[in-house]
């Protein structure tokens, strides 16, 4: 069974995507298009590369996912350092990590640009916040004078996985053809961060992709859900009020509405335990959070069907004009 699939962001909590992707394909289905944003954006990826869930699974568990945290030398000086760092980087960490830890594992399956793959296969959100745009990468790219085929991944994940305040922003500079008149020096350049600013769900992506609304390709989502429950953030210095600033931003879209009636193609998967910037998490609660994952899809799957699916997207259709 073929499908498109749309996973939601959620930082660390993305692990539990990765065990409703094994349900998934223990079922049958086969990942047709993918889309993601954030922690999401990385498992579409994957995904479009031709990793497995169970490879998923392998890699999540042999990652020590706090080594994404790269230090300056400005973390050193207590306090100042990671304010003057912000300041100007715009972020506490480097995304380096990131982005090289995603071009090695797409390397290993000979895939580095969009290019690479069938067109259409792989779609990525971020958010331009100098010009306050949603982002769909690779097409959109072309705003900024550059050809989406040549756009790496791993720099498309690193947009959509910047987490505003915590990882630098993906700065890019418009080019301009020959003849052409460039902008002022200063408006040359556009910051790029976390698509979950603008989509965090973008479960509508493939819709308008849909002709024949009896019998579509089913679109599921991958749906990341529970509020954590929050512990005062203890504000003692310009670390700490930056860390309770963009966790309190980050969690907050799990109390976003969600419409009940997407819920025919939504594997809601629970991830009450894990805050989105929880780097340091365990093995052991990765597992159990990947567990989690799985035992939504397995719940999910056992009641779905495309001729379902088809009657009530053709309801949903009907109704949304």
């Amino acid at each position: 069974m073929e499908v498109n699939a749309v996973f939601q962001g959620g930082g660390v909590k993305g692990i539990g995507l990765a065990g409703a992707v094994c349900s998934a394909e223990k079922h049958g289905v086969v990942f047709e298009r993918l889309a993601g944003t954030s922690s999401g954006a990385i498992i579409a990826a994957l995904l479009a590369a031709g990793y497995t869930g169970e490879e998923l699974k392998e890699i999540i568990l042999k990652t020590p996912f706090s080594t994404f945290l790269k230090h300056s030398p400005l973390h050193r000086v207590r306090w100042l350092g990671p304010a003057v760092r912000l300041y100007f980087k715009k972020g506490l960490y480097s995304g380096d990590r990131v982005e090289n830890w995603a071009a090695d594992l797409l390397a290993a399956r000979g895939i580095r640009r969009f290019g690479d793959l069938p067109q259409g296969k792989l779609q990525i959100i971020a958010s331009d916040i100098s010009n306050g745009r949603l982002l769909v990468l690779p097409q959109d790219i072309v705003r900024y004078g550059m050809a989406p085929e040549r756009l790496s991944i791993s720099r498309a994940v690193r947009m959509s996985t910047s987490i505003p305040f915590f990882f630098d922003p993906v700065i890019l500079r418009k080019r301009y053809r020959i003849g052409e008149k460039a902008e002022p020096f200063r408006d040359q350049f556009v910051y790029v961060v976390d698509g979950g600013l603008l989509s965090n769900f973008p479960l509508w992506l493939f819709d308008k992709d849909i002709h024949d609304p009896v019998d579509p390709v089913p679109t599921l989502g991958f749906q990341l859900v529970g509020r954590v429950e929050q512990a005062p953030h203890p504000i003692v210095g310009p670390l700490t009020m930056f860390r309770a600033l963009f966790s309190t931003m980050m969690d907050a879209h799990d109390e976003r509405y969600i419409d009940e009636a997407e819920g025919f193609r939504t594997i809601k998967i629970p991830s009450a335990n894990v805050h989105t910037t929880e780097f340091e998490i365990s093995g052991e609660k990765s597992l159990e959070l990947f567990e989690e994952g799985k035992q939504a899809g397995d719940k999910f799957f056992r009641k779905f069907s495309v001729d379902r699916y088809a009657k009530l997207y053709a309801q949903r259709m009907k109704t949304s004009k």
